[in-house]
């Protein structure tokens, strides 16, 4: 299996099957934060994502968001308005943040899964660090000028035409 490849795909966070997740034995939920849970270019989550989450920890599962973001006091508050704890400065390939947040919830690797946008650093983070990985679409077209160009190199690992945009 590549680093570079989901366990799985969705549309977003919200459309997840919490009895997927259960039937995975799915303990705890890291979730990264820019175009994953918040859309880019605003500070208000979806309210379907808000009840995903409520749904999520209703079912006993423990939620950390993981952001590469460095605006930790952000991060912070983002994740406070979604309930669940964080880590910030991920340095998202890298497990690091990971591991770091598996410990701070008290949960194995095999009990976690990781839920992003990104191939390059959440779905590669998740897999180094040994846990399962869900790949969703972004929120926003809106991105910083590096992930537009990661986002070409990620259409050819998931064999799909780099130059025509998703919707």
């Amino acid at each position: 299996m590549s680093i570079l490849r989901p366990d799985r795909e969705f549309d977003s966070v919200d459309k997840i099957p919490l009895e997927l997740l259960r039937s995975w034995g799915i303990r705890c939920v890291l979730i990264d934060r820019d175009n994953t849970c918040f859309p880019r270019d605003t500070w208000e989550p979806p309210q379907e994502i808000c009840a995903w989450t409520r749904s999520a920890r209703d079912a006993g599962m423990a939620l950390c968001m993981i952001s590469n973001n460095f605006h930790g006091r952000d991060v912070c508050a983002s994740a406070a308005r979604l309930g669940m704890d964080c880590v910030h400065h991920a340095m998202k390939p890298a497990p690091f943040a990971v591991w770091a947040a598996l410990a701070r919830m008290g949960v194995p690797a095999e009990q976690a899964v990781l839920v992003g946008d990104q191939v390059f650093t959440d779905l590669a983070a998740g897999n180094l660090a040994g846990v399962r990985t869900i790949l969703v679409r972004p929120l926003s077209r809106s991105d910083m000028w590096y992930t537009h160009l990661f986002r070409v190199g990620e259409r050819l690992v998931l064999h799909e035409d780099p130059f025509q945009p998703k919707d």
